[in-house]
């Protein structure tokens, strides 16, 4: 279906929605080179449009009326980056039910309704992609769906949230505590003035849940994924770990298992020399081991303006050629197995704890035997003393089932030669 003029109707002009538009206006001179077509920006949706107005060229284009736009049938692509599930959810089920083809960059729509959207795209014969909806300009949706779908795919784990990358990336090369790195990624706008959902592990938890889906072609949603932030990480944890030759970082885990499929982000110790540990500052990256590619990963900015302005660009492309070529309707959700979810308790890993004893004679001891009752051995021991009459000892197990390490910690906070349990951390590997 030739069509010399292809319409998008943007909603949401802010940081994205403006990324889109600049990147829209960059790419005119070789638009119909690449496509065979031309974009035009018919509608952009705003809230405020005096303030919007200051944005574009052309003040016409701007509305506040939904209606103009499903109304509209010269508009082919809705590309929606006004975030949330509403009325973001609504919108995107409505335009594509009327036939239009739908790119959109929202994580938390897609982790908690993608399969049911999928579908309705399906059944309307329409697109409706989100590479941008993980990992900003880094491309990993396209990968895992496209180029990499001949692969039987285990694992998908990696950085995918620039906030806490930064935050524990101060901590760790500068030797900052949480509240002083958090206060700079405020400052310099990498964390919202409330942070609570890239800090808690929130919003790598939606990307786990998406990222999932597609590797396993399995549903994951973010209600299935195990979230815990970096709140509670401290400098002597990351001074302990150096020494014991490990780095932190906020990693979301997605695992195939034979016992159902690991989903979960929370920090975790990965070897100073691994690919991952260099990662620094807001750069996310992401490694897939599949069966027959073995190890790949993608590295870049994982937000951001213009980074996620290029992977929205990418899909409005990919979708005008579907358009052009009249071949939308081709992106199925996939998820065509039912596998289950295993519990946190039921992970099997290694353990990084951090725990204040009384520096005597046979506390260590009793430790390694409390440890060893539970089917937990160690891998790794520190012991150096501390303030007073207490020891700091930090320890870093063998492979176990988090269900057993879990006991023991239940038996130390009874032992009144356990003063506290300062650090709890998952061991990558």
């Amino acid at each position: 279906m030739k069509k010399d003029v292809i319409n998008v109707a943007l909603l949401g002009l802010g940081t994205v929605g403006t990324g889109v538009y600049k990147v829209m206006k960059l790419q005119e001179p070789e638009m119909k080179a690449k496509l065979n077509t031309v974009l035009k920006i018919k509608k952009i949706l705003v809230r405020n449009l005096e303030k919007a107005a200051k944005k574009v060229d052309d003040t016409s284009v701007l509305t506040n009326n939904w209606q103009e736009i499903i109304g509209d049938e010269t508009i082919d692509i809705v590309v929606e980056v006004m975030g949330g599930l509403e009325p973001a959810g609504t919108y995107i089920k409505e335009a594509l039910t009327a036939g239009k083809c739908v790119v959109t960059a929202n994580k938390d729509l897609i982790a908690a309704r993608g399969g049911e959207l999928l579908d309705t795209a399906s059944e309307h014969h329409t697109d409706l992609l989100f590479e941008a909806a993980v990992a900003g300009g880094i491309p990993i949706i396209n990968p895992l769906k496209h180029s990499l779908s001949a692969n039987y795919i285990s694992e998908v784990m990696g950085i995918v949230n620039g906030t806490t990358n930064f935050i524990l990336s101060k901590m760790t090369e500068e030797g900052m505590d949480y509240y002083q790195a958090l206060k700079i990624a405020t400052e310099l706008g990498f964390a919202e003035a409330d942070p609570t959902a890239d800090v808690e592990g929130y919003d790598a938890g939606r990307k786990v849940a998406i990222l999932a889906s597609i590797a396993f072609h399995s549903r994951v949603t973010f209600s299935d994924v195990y979230t815990e932030g970096i709140t509670n990480i401290t400098s002597r944890d990351i001074a302990y770990a150096r020494e014991m030759g490990w780095v932190i970082k906020l990693l979301g885990v997605a695992k195939n298992t034979p016992e159902g499929v690991e989903a979960r982000v929370h920090p975790m110790l990965i070897p100073k020399e691994h690919p991952l540990a260099t990662v620094s500052g807001s750069y996310n990256a992401v490694f897939v081991h599949g069966d027959a590619v073995d190890d790949v990963m993608f590295y870049g900015r994982g937000a951001g303006e213009l980074p996620t302005a290029s992977a929205i660009m990418g899909d409005i492309f990919e979708t005008a050629r579907n358009i052009t070529h009249d071949s939308t309707g081709s992106t199925h959700c996939g998820c065509y197995k039912n596998l289950p979810v295993k519990r946190i308790d039921d992970i099997i890993s290694r353990y990084f704890l951090r725990m204040e004893v009384e520096d005597k004679p046979g506390v260590l001891a009793t430790v390694a035997s409390v440890l060893g009752n539970n089917s937990v051995s160690i891998e790794q021991v520190v012991q150096k003393a501390t303030v007073g009459d207490n020891a700091e000892i930090v320890v870093i197990t063998n492979h176990v089932r988090e269900r057993h390490l879990k006991d023991a910690l239940l038996t130390f906070r009874e032992m009144s030669a356990v003063k506290g349990i300062s650090g709890f951390i998952r061991v990558y590997g």
